[in-house]
């Protein structure tokens, strides 16, 4: 049986960027809307594979609660219905179905995963339904001219990957590189990304792939290959169970290329279940700041997350990035809620999200969220960073790509 977690809050607007005004003062409202509650949406996996995401529905819930505690967002509750889908596409298409015909919801935000995500897609469009701030970076999510109704959030994984195999041209030109990837669109989208700068190189540096499948048990076989096959440049695209798998093997083995990791696996329960001794020297690329350092203890934003924390979620693992994410995401839709005012029309809450241009605290310096009509895409810059088994160190400068 499907988990359901259904959370009533109250979201208000902390910032005000007006990149478009309120509404007129005529109230405009779609299904799932009206003058005392807006119903979001939001699909997580609870169960299976991917369950280590889940801490993200968690901490946008608990978001949610807090700007309901201060007082709303023009007088209206977020009444945020939070369901599992266990990873598996079959099951996100009929919790979509369920949240849009059954709970009528206003629009769908945050959910998971590549797969999921790809799999309700046509559905919310057919619907005319907003798909909003897709919970992976997969570039097919900024598509306005064929899926206006769906909009990324994530930097996407092409981006990521560019950024990767840019660094290795500029600082490893000779390198040999073997690449573990996920065998589906999230997988295949870094691949592409990956082989698209090195161009022609690409068939004499890429010394081996190797795939592994959401349901595998362990990668380790696919580990001792990359190993065999004489790399010393490794960029693991992986999740969070396969990414501390990856890298403790590596380790385990003797075997230390130099390792770019995706943003993807670089949480710090990932890195713990690795073995952080195991994870020094791995190098990675972010958009938001690591919670853990203690460079940002006297920060205000920081400050306010630490204080949310304690009270909203104080049996959290703090070290744990994702609630840092779904932190961060939520403030995004709280300001597209805001600048829709009075119309909560399906049609103006993606008109408003495609208009934003606002800093998040937490967020690297220098890294805004940004769209226009024209891109989907809301964060396109990163910054490499190196974990020094700590905490992770940016270094470089903020790259877009």
């Amino acid at each position: 049986m499907l988990r359901w977690l259904k959370i009533s809050v109250l979201a208000a607007a902390t910032m005000a960027f007006g990149a478009v005004g309120p509404a007129a003062a005529q109230k405009k409202y779609d299904p799932g809307a009206s003058d005392t509650e807006i119903k979001v949406g939001n699909i997580m996996p609870y169960s299976g594979p991917a369950s280590a995401y889940a801490v993200i529905g968690t901490s946008e819930a608990s978001y949610f609660q807090m700007i309901n505690d201060q007082g709303g967002i023009n007088g209206r509750k977020i009444n945020f219905i939070s369901v599992d889908d266990g990873y598996s596409p079959p099951k996100a298409v009929e919790q979509a179905r369920r949240l849009v015909e059954h709970d009528e919801v206003l629009l769908i935000f945050g959910s998971l995963g590549t797969p999921s995500n790809t799999a309700i897609r046509p559905y919310m469009n057919s619907k005319k339904v907003p798909q909003l701030f897709v919970s992976s970076g997969d570039s097919k999510f900024a598509d306005p001219q064929h899926y206006p109704w769906t909009m990324g959030w994530n930097p996407s994984y092409r981006t990521e990957a560019r950024i990767y195999a840019r660094y290795l041209l500029e600082n490893k030109p000779d390198a040999k590189i073997g690449i573990l990837y996920q065998n589906d669109d999230f997988g295949k989208d870094y691949l592409a990304g990956v082989k698209e700068v090195l161009g022609e190189r690409a068939k004499t540096m890429i010394v081996s792939e190797q795939a592994y499948e959401v349901t595998d048990a362990t990668v380790d076989t696919q580990i001792i290959t990359l190993q065999s096959s004489g790399a010393d440049a490794f960029i693991n695209i992986t999740t969070s169970k396969f990414g501390a798998q990856a890298i403790r093997k590596a380790y385990d083995i003797n075997w230390h290329p130099l390792q770019l990791v995706s943003n993807n696996a670089i949480a710090r329960p990932v890195l713990e279940a690795a073995g952080t001794e195991k994870s020094v020297g791995l190098v990675s690329s972010g958009y938001l700041r690591d919670q853990n350092d203690p460079r940002w203890d006297n920060d205000p934003a920081f400050q306010d997350f630490r204080a949310f924390m304690a009270k909203y979620q104080p049996k959290a693992n703090m070290a744990d990035g994702n609630y840092l994410y779904g932190y961060a995401m939520a403030q995004t839709l709280v300001q597209v809620l805001k600048q829709c005012g009075d119309d909560l029309t399906r049609e103006n809450v993606m008109r408003q999200a495609a208009n934003l241009d606002m800093p998040i605290g937490v967020f690297y310096p220098g890294i805004r969220v940004m769209t226009s009509p024209t891109d989907f895409s809301p964060i396109k810059q990163m910054q490499l960073e190196r974990f020094d088994g700590k905490t992770w160190r940016e270094f470089g400068e903020v790259m877009m790509y």
